[in-house]
């Protein structure tokens, strides 16, 4: 069979409902298109996530949606969600930073009747395998997930339009690396915020179609709501020949998690129960601080190596694919995420970074 073409890779990203099944199953066990796949994640999650949450508990974006571990019980037609949405929903970096932002948080300030248990003030790479991307939890398995605002990212005119629909200053680029010139696109999204509801019934069902048991949920649990919200955001996008972007330099308002009152301690116990969390990425969210501050970044680490960087004297995380295609720089200042990404080197990423005004 034919290797598929860049754009159903992306696709695979971007709306993975829409790959037929075939193009799926070959992808899963291609490792010439599991490296073009990661290229597309590695993009899609250090720079369009920044607007749409897929960097954030998030973000988004997400890296990888080849299949689902745990089916999904059917709902009525009048809940059904639409395919960008599902795709949104059940992106494992949805998953793992939903996950996170309950497991490494602790009860902060009050905000009406919510409990921000998570904010995000540094990131740390998560290294996970493609066989983990594809065994990662669903949450729609194991309750509701309402998205009760959407980003409704947009391309905008100017830096000018960017910054008066999002309230954010546009990055200014002091030199354009090697390979990058002319004037960016410009794209600006609005706040995105989704509330889980956790229902025992559910997640013992996802249990049993995974053929395990999970233990009784904590008194409180059930029915417990926890809400993520991130953004706004805007982003500069430089575009290359090679099809990928040259430059994209983007920034959000960092992620933050909420609770419905459920004590931290509650939900991290269960939350590590969960079949279909592989034992390695528990024990990464495990070793993050109690404090609540750390956003995780997955990285897929046979396609992606990580290292740690410094950006006008705060720490930053440096990703780079293994094939040399793509780098990526990403660090929070002040509550706000920035990233730096494109078609070049980690050191050209770092300069472009360190250039910023």
């Amino acid at each position: 069979m034919r290797h598929p073409t860049d754009g159903t890779l992306r696709r695979l990203v971007d709306e993975p409902v829409g790959v037929a099944d075939a193009d799926r199953e070959h992808v899963a066990g291609c490792p010439v298109c599991l490296s073009g796949l990661a290229a597309a994640q590695a993009d899609a999650a250090l720079a369009g996530a920044a607007l749409d949450a897929r960097v954030s508990p998030d973000v988004d974006a997400g890296w990888h949606r080849l299949s689902h571990a745990v089916p999904v019980r059917a709902r009525p037609a009048s809940a059904a969600r639409t395919p960008r949405r599902r795709a949104l929903l059940r992106s494992p970096v949805v998953a793992v930073a939903g996950v996170v932002a309950l497991l490494t948080g602790a009860g902060a300030a009050a905000a009406a009747d919510w409990l921000q248990i998570f904010r995000t003030e540094q990131i740390a790479p998560v290294a996970v395998s493609s066989a983990d991307l594809v065994a990662l939890p669903d949450l729609t398995a194991y309750g509701d997930v309402e998205v009760v605002e959407e980003p409704d990212v947009r391309e905008v005119a100017d830096a000018a339009a960017a910054e008066e629909a999002t309230g954010l200053p546009v990055p200014q680029v002091g030199d354009l690396p090697r390979g990058v010139s002319g004037d960016p696109a410009y794209q600006a999204g609005g706040r995105l915020s989704a509330v889980f509801t956790f229902s025992a019934e559910e997640a013992a069902q996802a249990a049993a179609a995974a053929g395990e048991t999970l233990p009784p949920a904590p008194p409180g649990l059930d029915g417990g709501q926890f809400r993520l919200s991130a953004g706004p955001g805007v982003a500069a996008v430089w575009s290359s020949d090679s099809g990928l972007p040259g430059l994209v330099v983007a920034r959000a308002v960092a992620p933050t998690g909420e609770s419905s009152g459920v004590p931290f301690e509650t939900a991290r116990d269960h939350l590590l129960s969960l079949p279909g969390l592989p034992d390695e990425v528990a024990s990464q969210l495990r070793s993050f601080s109690g404090d609540g501050t750390t956003l995780p970044l997955p990285v897929p680490a046979e396609f992606v190596s990580s290292s740690g960087a410094d950006v006008g004297g705060v720490p930053a995380t440096v990703l780079t694919s293994r094939d040399g295609v793509l780098a990526a720089v990403v660090w929070v200042e002040d509550g706000i995420v920035t990233a730096v990404a494109g078609s070049l080197s980690a050191d050209e990423v770092l300069s472009v970074a360190r250039g910023l005004r």
